[in-house]
């Protein structure tokens, strides 16, 4: 089951399910969130809130996509209690392209991001009720910087790259009780800043500091172990680099129940009512393969088996050459 959230024609929220027979509104639903909440109340799955609500309306999610009608596939009224975060280094084969980054002169002395891959390698699919080594992990920001399928994802003027990467993203909500409750999981493009990251490693931070993108659907359920789509820039209309991507257990070098502990291990991110969406990782991208990109190009990331494709458009800002001032109170 896939699940949504749109604008319908008349300017109104609503939350749309889909299976084999089709795409229908949820009754009495207006936000994702609020339908789980309702499940957790009611003690029951998010599959069986919506079944006990039984169908509305037919919806054609397609034309609602094209029609700039499709929202996130989960949101919060306050933005700042969602959370955008990640880890990296948790894919077979991501260590290569991060490891060109940051290469040191001598080939024999591993640099830090092959030492934490070989690391998840070693010891991130812990047996069960044990703790395997904590991933890289990153924060992205708050749903400030969530963009909608379909809407721009914008570079800011100091920026030295803009890039797609590819990802699965987990969506979670946070019980009263503190008990982390996953919802689902979606297509991802943690849009990063490739050039920045090259620079010093220590810049992570700061090229993961973007906008990022997830949706339009929902996968209810669990995650595929094997995951395999399709990422593609496309400028004036033309496919101008694609490349297949891979996600699940299978093509990850950590287990997917420790890159949720080692992220909901810190009560911060354990405070009832705020929803996380966090991204597991890629190893593919238009950036390891030459490409630059420029503003007006599309991005699309496809894969069956979360629904609709996530595209998203590339804008910049202007470049401002004075520095931000802070004023004295």
């Amino acid at each position: 089951m896939f699940l949504s959230q749109l604008k319908l024609a008349d300017g109104t929220r609503a939350v749309a399910a889909r299976d084999d027979g089709g795409a229908h509104l949820v009754p009495g639903a207006l936000s994702t969130l609020d339908l789980a909440g309702a499940a957790i109340a009611a003690g029951r799955s998010l599959k069986a809130e919506i079944a006990v609500r039984g169908q509305g309306e037919a919806v054609d999610l397609a034309a609602a996509l094209a029609g700039g009608r499709m929202l996130l596939p989960v949101d919060h009224p306050d933005p700042a209690h969602l959370h955008l975060t990640g880890t990296g280094l948790t894919h077979l084969g991501s260590a290569s392209t991060r490891n060109a980054m940051h290469k040191k002169a001598d080939p024999h002395d591993l640099t830090d991001s092959m030492k934490m891959f070989r690391m998840g390698l070693e010891g991130g699919k812990p047996g069960h009720g044990q703790i395997g080594v904590q991933p890289e992990w990153f924060w992205k920001g708050n749903g400030h910087g969530a963009v909608a399928p379909g809407a721009s994802l914008t570079s800011p003027g100091f920026a030295l790259d803009a890039g797609e990467e590819p990802e699965i993203a987990g969506i979670y909500l946070i019980a009263a009780d503190g008990t982390p409750f996953r919802l689902g999981f979606a297509l991802g493009n943690e849009f990063s800043d490739h050039v920045t990251e090259r620079g010093n490693y220590l810049w992570l931070a700061h090229s993961k500091l973007r906008p990022a993108s997830f949706g339009p659907e929902m996968l209810v359920g669990d995650l595929p172990d094997h995951v395999e789509g399709t990422s593609r820039v496309i400028r004036e209309g033309a496919v101008i680099w694609d490349k297949p991507f891979l996600s699940g257990e299978a093509n990850m070098s950590h287990s997917l129940a420790n890159l949720e502990h080692h992220h909901f291990k810190y009560a911060l991110f354990r405070q009832p009512g705020d929803v996380h969406v966090h991204f597991f990782g890629t190893a593919t991208l238009s950036f390891a393969d030459g490409v630059t990109v420029r503003p007006g190009d599309m991005f699309e990331i496809e894969c069956p088996a979360f629904g609709l494709p996530l595209r998203n458009s590339l804008t910049q800002q202007p470049h401002e050459a004075a520095p931000v001032a802070v004023a004295a109170l």
